[in-house]
């Protein structure tokens, strides 16, 4: 064995988890990737993609109670890049399931609004993403299971140790 095999081997004996299926980073980041995998294929008869799914759906989650949507409090409750966010309602408006318009109160901001066809579009997605959520996770995934319970418990931690100690609730 060459003396850069043996060293990249001590590193990964004394520094890491011992392999990579080791590390909850990993295994999480496998689990993501299979997961959106899984949704991007059950949602191509209709035409969304897994993040342009979680936008549209997240978009009509925040406009139920009747407040303007903004890019700002898709980027707050999704912690999905603004950029990426601002593709996905480009994508989406350009499928005509969001509109974009200017705000009353702040014209550098734009409202978003779920329109008809995006809500009967989400109306036939939401059904299928949960058939795939509880086909890989179980109930396990489902609400009051152990995994989402798990999920939500690590994501307060992660919040908490971001905000410096006040931890944020989710929609």
């Amino acid at each position: 064995m060459t003396n850069r095999h043996t060293e990249i081997r001590k590193t990964f004996e004394s520094v890491s988890l011992g392999a990579p299926d080791r590390a909850i980073g990993f295994v999480l980041w496998k689990v993501f990737h299979q997961y959106q995998r899984e949704i991007d294929r059950a949602l191509l008869p209709l035409d969304l993609t897994h993040l342009q799914f979680t936008t549209l759906t997240l978009t009509a989650w925040l406009a139920q109670d009747g407040k303007s949507v903004t890019l700002t409090a898709l980027v707050h409750h999704s912690q999905i890049h603004k950029v990426q966010l601002s593709q996905m309602l480009k994508a989406l408006e350009q499928k005509g399931m969001v509109s974009r318009s200017t705000n009353e109160t702040d014209v550098r901001s734009k409202d978003i609004t779920v329109t008809r066809a995006g809500l009967q579009s989400m109306r036939r997605a939401l059904p299928v993403v949960i058939d795939v959520q509880r086909r890989l996770f179980g109930e396990a995934g489902m609400p009051g299971g152990n995994l989402l319970k798990t999920f939500h418990s690590v994501l307060r931690r992660m919040e908490q140790q971001s905000s410096g100690g006040v931890a944020h609730s989710a929609p």
